[in-house]
């Protein structure tokens, strides 16, 4: 068992009456995870900050010089590792009433929805055989989970891309059901294929062979409900961003209709919604971006370039036009890179294709860079021109070779800061709609054994982990959090001469245990979300998301 932290009672919170702040704790006491927000100007109750050292700390400190994090895109733990070895709770084991899927009326539904739009809408050619699967070509599959298969029965190759499916705030939450995760059918935009996974086929995948050296982690949940924005947030900020005058600008039309109130978590469906998932896809009054008491929860553009918004005409060709309803105001709360350079501790952001994405300027073709994938271009404080985004955004350049990856050029000769995030260029990530489970698979693998030859592997830790589940489905419930998740569970490998080999670790982890494990590691202070997230475990009688810890050995 690690040694537990312990907390120093003297600490007092930072900026108490600070608006954001406040907000923060308002929007969890309306979701009723907090107790009652303070008055202005009304003094809040001490709260732990900060970590005091305890035996494992120096172990950590003495063996850990280097974390890198390599962010993927959009899979279910289910859908990569459902029947892995040691697992709590394999898929092969899940009694068939605890899988069934239900409709929009809370029935069992007899059998699974087509696959709206079809499984591979776009013609692909692989290994001389093309693949186009329809609508038509998979349907009346039983109401089950079901390994992905081509139209001739014959399992889906991982270098094939499927459709994208929905994976957004709302829907998410719908999905899960109060823990149930009885209607991700209900609830999503592709039908049946929400239940789909790789089956046998899993275990050609590097990443499964790698796991299986190393610790897989079968207890990690994304640290937001919904999608890779939100969960890219929670990974620097542990929160959300905010958006409070919405009502008062053209975002306005990006509010969502709720049918539970302004901190509900039901979007209003729409009169001509079909009445059962075996009829089409959902549809609502209003599956906006901002929830109707001002949080930005689903994918917005970033205030600054690259954006996918372009500036406004004749305006700064470095901004993107802030009067376009789908620009998020420019975020100013801490980041974890706030904390770190405050603490003189060395970090970076490796994009890949940013450079070539920062050329276009807004609005250009780029090749496979996703906006809303660097979160760190939403915040003030990283704007262009700022000593901080020269020195802590970079370029990861492009592809698997050190020549043009600049990440892996940096990786190479041993000049990884302390803290460093790697984002692999879009076909490389595994983000279903655009990209394929082999590229990425085989990219990380590549990347891994590039990180083993380093001169700084020796006192490495490195986490592979994914942003969040993509909208598959998985049947493992999160553990009641905040308001804002945790949501569905994900993949996560740790690897490291000091994780624990051959290893399944079942402790419960989510997103924000990255920046738990970096906070201690650096003796930094609690950024806010993550208080407030403790707050909410804490008034269940419940632990908090671990620090990763579990996973590691120091004998």
């Amino acid at each position: 068992m690690p040694d537990q932290p312990t907390t120093n009672q003297d600490d007092k919170p930072s900026h108490p009456a600070d608006p954001s702040r406040r907000r923060l704790l308002q929007a969890a006491a309306a979701a009723g995870v907090v107790g009652t927000v303070p008055a202005i100007g009304e003094a809040v109750t001490p709260r732990p900050s900060r970590i005091v050292p305890g035996p494992l700390d120096a172990k950590l400190k003495a063996h850990i010089k280097h974390v890198v994090v390599i962010y993927l895109e959009n899979r279910s733990f289910n859908n990569l590792f459902g029947n892995f070895p040691g697992v709590s709770k394999p898929l092969s084991e899940v009694p068939a009433a605890s899988y069934a899927q239900k409709d929009r009326d809370g029935s069992v539904l007899p059998s699974l929805p087509k696959v709206w739009g079809g499984m591979v809408p776009r013609g692909q050619n692989l290994g001389g055989k093309h693949y186009m699967i329809g609508e038509e070509q998979i349907s009346g599959l039983p109401n089950a989970p079901f390994a992905l298969k081509d139209a001739e029965g014959l399992p889906l190759p991982e270098s094939v891309i499927t459709r994208d499916l929905w994976h957004l705030f709302y829907q998410n939450q719908m999905q899960i059901n109060n823990g149930k995760n009885d209607q991700f059918v209900a609830w999503a935009d592709s039908g049946g294929l929400v239940m789909g996974h790789y089956g046998e086929t899993d275990k050609n995948l590097d990443l499964w062979k790698i796991a299986q050296q190393y610790t897989l982690c079968d207890n990690f949940f994304m640290a937001a409900f919904g999608g890779s924005y939100l969960n890219h947030q929670f990974l620097i900020s542990g929160r959300t961003p905010e958006y409070f005058d919405a009502a008062n600008t053209p975002a306005k039309k990006k509010i969502a209709v709720t049918e539970d109130g302004p901190t509900g978590v039901r979007l209003a469906a729409a009169a001509d919604n079909p009445a059962s998932a075996l009829a089409g896809r959902p549809k609502f009054v209003s599956d906006g971006a901002i929830t109707p008491d001002g949080y930005a929860v689903n994918t917005m553009a970033p205030p600054y370039q690259p954006s996918y918004i372009k500036p406004a005409p004749g305006g700064d060709s470095m901004l993107a036009d802030p009067q376009d309803p789908s620009t998020l105001p420019p975020q100013t709360y801490n980041t974890i890179g706030d904390l770190l350079s405050q603490k003189g501790v060395s970090w970076a952001w490796y994009g890949g294709a940013w450079q070539v994405a920062l050329n276009y300027k807004g609005g250009g073709e780029k090749p496979n860079f996703q906006y809303h994938h660097q979160p760190f271009n939403y915040f003030k404080q990283f704007a262009p021109g700022s000593a901080a985004r020269s020195e802590h955004l970079r370029d990861g350049g492009l592809g698997d070779s050190p020549i043009s990856n600049k990440f892996l050029a940096d990786v190479v000769a041993g000049n990884l800061p302390a803290v460093t995030f790697y984002k692999p260029q879009g076909n490389l990530n595994m983000h279903a709609g655009y990209s394929d489970i082999e590229s990425g698979d085989q990219h990380v693998a590549n990347v891994l054994e590039h990180l083993k030859k380093s001169p700084q592997w020796k006192d490495m830790l490195v986490v592979v982990t994914f942003d969040e589940n993509g909208g598959w489905w998985d049947h493992v419930a999160p553990p009641k959090g905040d308001r804002w998740g945790p949501g569905s569970r994900i993949p996560a490998i740790i690897v490291s001469p000091y994780a624990k080999k051959a290893n399944v670790d079942h402790s419960f982890y989510d997103t924000t245990s990255i920046l738990r494990f970096i906070t201690r590691l650096h003796g930094l202070p609690l950024l806010e979300g993550l208080k407030v997230r403790n707050d909410a475990f804490a008034a269940r009688g419940a632990l908090p998301p671990g620090d990763l810890t579990g996973a590691l050995s120091f004998a």
